[in-house]
């Protein structure tokens, strides 16, 4: 069973969880828009990664007796100066949920919660690779400023990504 706390803030991460899938849509629409359709597939995967990290918290609130309580969505920029600018900010999400997982983690010890607390291992795992792949990204962006052709590139190689849904561990 939930404490209140925690299932309050479990909902929230619902939210979050659902508002970085809206942000990486609105991202690759923006790539998209301007005919850099790797990037926007890369974008579009990375949402539905999201929206299945949202399904994760959902599935655990009502495994563990709680009640999902959804949110309205916050609406997300929809213009980026540049590739630059869009994976300079995807870092920066991700930044933003991993330290929303710590808190939850943090929230989960204090609470003697030790179920959530094993659920939210795979999330500390997960944003450890969710940042790492972003930076990867945006370092590759910033040494190649000055040459465009390397933009092309890039596009091509994430025009490569596929969805993997997330592997169940608890199984």
């Amino acid at each position: 069973m939930l404490s209140p706390k925690m299932q309050e803030a479990l909902n929230d991460q619902i939210n979050a969880e659902y508002y970085s899938s809206y942000l990486y849509l609105a991202m690759a629409a923006h790539c998209e828009a301007i005919n850099l359709d790797g990037f926007g597939n890369w974008l579009r995967v990375q949402a539905q990664e999201e929206m299945a990290h949202a399904m994760k918290f959902f599935d655990f609130v009502l495994e563990r007796g709680g009640r999902v309580d959804l949110k309205p969505i916050e609406a997300p920029p929809s213009k980026w100066e540049s590739p630059l600018a869009i994976f300079e900010a995807t870092l920066e999400h991700e930044q933003y949920i991993t330290g929303r997982i710590n808190k939850l983690v943090d929230l989960a010890i204090a609470e003697s919660d030790h179920a959530t607390n094993a659920f939210l291992q795979w999330f500390v795992n997960e944003q450890v690779e969710e940042e790492a792949t972003a930076d990867g990204i945006l370092q590759k962006l910033k040494l190649m400023q000055n040459a465009p052709g390397g933009l092309f590139m890039l596009d091509r190689e994430l025009a490569q990504r596929t969805y993997v849904p997330p592997v169940d561990t608890a199984q």
